[in-house]
């Protein structure tokens, strides 16, 4: 093409036993952002570990051509050399050096072997006001939020004259005013020359931003999309990716709703390192046998810290308020105690404390209730197998065995074994948290049928999303909270994006 800038030629790529490429070819233009879609597993990331030299040049087959002429890339050195520049979803920064050292770490600005300081910092204030992040250089890193982080990773790529910005989920930890924001920046870049590949499952954003869509589906490129003059929407999106019409985003689901289960009354938390400072204040809550009951507000609301805190006091400092379950009240101080009274918790951060990404999926499974498992102090391996292969068989976890790393899997997979873990405990009350972040959409819609299928178990299932159309797709009922503060209840039909954001804005003095 006359103004190509990339062309992927019939890449393949195969890792023992696994083919995670096959033929794939793609072609983005000079100055255009473009979107790469597919579910988990589908290699996309593998296919830009190819481009940026991760994977390097012998190490696959097909050809790369960037502004005209083919390249082999040995190393990801090579790949930045010519402008092209990935930013990884686990964002490579080092917490305890500043900014601007982020930022020339591996390029530092230097004189006579000597950094210059003066020089370093000034160039780095240059870049921050160019994504418009107001910090000064010499701020740690470690003290930013992920959004600002985000634009530390965009600052660094500036530096090194890219050409090509690659971008892997980087929304899937912000907010909203966040995304937006680094929408933003994306178009001001755009406007300013730089091509932008951007790998992303939320397909509102694709659809806003993006002026090509390239579909991968198996390893396989499906096709290319115009998103102008192809009017491309979501759906059409969807069913390029998983191959079918989901015909809903959501499954059916049939409510048996019983008596109740979990009541959560007057429960008060204060920041672990600021007692003064209350993150939940007063909240009460009650979650049914068979209900699904979803819980709403803004980034710092307090959904995450109302769930640690119950779950064995695993956040939070002077707690007090009551727990009771089936009209009982129960003491949950430590997590031990939590899971004895049939209460779990699946984190929102899989990879950190979720899952032991090193060990295998059986070894994962069998961790929240090893005694289970154990004899005389001793864990019965084959009775740790068999447990678990029973679980990579209910709850479809795509993995040739259960001695498989947990690393290695997909994100949908990795949280079908967080789930199979927490169910192996048998419990009651079932807290998920974000359960379906970083996941696309096929993922997704297995998620909402194990989540229906623990109802219809009769399980109390307590569901936090930062997804409005989530919990207006999934749960009974949802509850709002905004700053510490539980600001209303509705029941799904009479829920609407619109009247839950109100109540999750809710000022201080409007709460009482």
């Amino acid at each position: 093409m006359a103004n190509s800038l990339l062309e992927m030629q019939a890449i393949t790529k195969t890792f023992p036993g696994v083919k995670a490429l096959q033929d794939v070819s793609m072609s983005v233009e000079r100055g255009e952002i473009h979107a790469i879609c597919g579910e988990n597993g589908a290699g996309k990331s593998t296919l830009m570990k190819v481009l940026s030299g991760v994977y390097p040049h012998g190490s696959y087959d097909g050809s790369i051509l960037f502004e005209g002429e083919e390249v082999q890339f040995g190393s990801i050195n090579d790949s930045e050399a010519k402008g092209i520049v990935i930013i990884h979803q686990e964002l490579a920064l080092v917490p305890f050096l500043s900014i601007a050292e982020n930022i020339f770490l591996g390029n530092e600005r230097s004189h006579r072997g000597l950094i210059d300081w003066n020089v370093a910092n000034s160039e780095a204030a240059a870049l921050l006001a160019r994504v418009g992040l107001n910090e000064l250089p010499v701020t740690p890193v470690g003290q930013l939020g992920v959004g600002k982080q985000q634009l530390v990773e965009i600052a660094k790529a500036l530096s090194k004259e890219v050409k090509l910005l690659i971008l892997d989920e980087p929304t899937a930890a912000l907010n909203d005013n966040d995304s937006e924001h680094l929408l933003g920046l994306l178009r001001q870049l755009q406007a300013q020359g730089i091509t932008c590949i951007m790998i992303s499952h939320k397909l509102n954003e694709i659809a806003e931003i993006a002026d090509t869509t390239t579909i991968i589906r198996d390893g396989r490129t499906v096709e290319t999309l115009d998103m102008v003059a192809d009017e491309v929407t979501q759906e059409r999106i969807i069913r390029g990716m998983v191959g079918r019409d989901l015909g809903h985003r959501f499954p059916p689901h049939e409510s048996h709703i019983g008596e109740e289960v979990l009541r959560i009354e007057d429960w008060t938390v204060h920041h672990p390192t600021d007692p003064d400072r209350i993150v939940v204040d007063g909240a009460n809550l009650t979650v049914r046998a068979g209900e699904i009951v979803g819980l709403a507000g803004l980034m710092g609301a307090g959904r995450t810290e109302l769930a640690m805190s119950v779950f064995g006091r695993s956040y939070g400092s002077r707690i007090v308020g009551k727990v009771f379950l089936h009209g009982k009240e129960i003491r949950v101080a430590t997590v031990s105690e939590a899971i004895s009274h049939g209460i779990a918790y699946a984190t929102e951060d899989r990879k950190t404390y979720g899952l032991n990404l090193i060990e295998d999926i059986r070894t994962n499974i069998s961790a929240a209730n090893l005694s289970k498992v154990s004899r005389g102090g001793w864990v019965n391996s084959n009775e740790e197998i068999k447990v678990a292969e029973g679980f990579r068989q209910s709850m479809n976890i795509k993995a040739p065995t259960v001695l498989a790393l947990t690393g290695k899997l997909s994100g949908g997979n990795q949280q079908k074994v967080v789930l199979s873990k927490w169910l192996y405990t048998d419990p009651q009350v079932l807290i998920l948290d974000e359960p379906t972040r970083g996941i696309d959409v096929g993922a997704k819609y297995e998620i909402y049928t194990l989540i229906n299928r623990l109802a219809e178990e009769g399980k109390a299932v307590l569901v936090i999303s930062s997804e409005l159309p989530e919990l207006l797709g999934i749960c009974n009922r949802i509850y709002t909270l905004s700053a510490g503060r539980i600001t209303g209840s509705l029941p799904r039909e009479q829920a609407t994006q619109e009247n839950l954001m109100e109540l999750m804005t809710k000022e201080k003095d409007q709460v009482r």
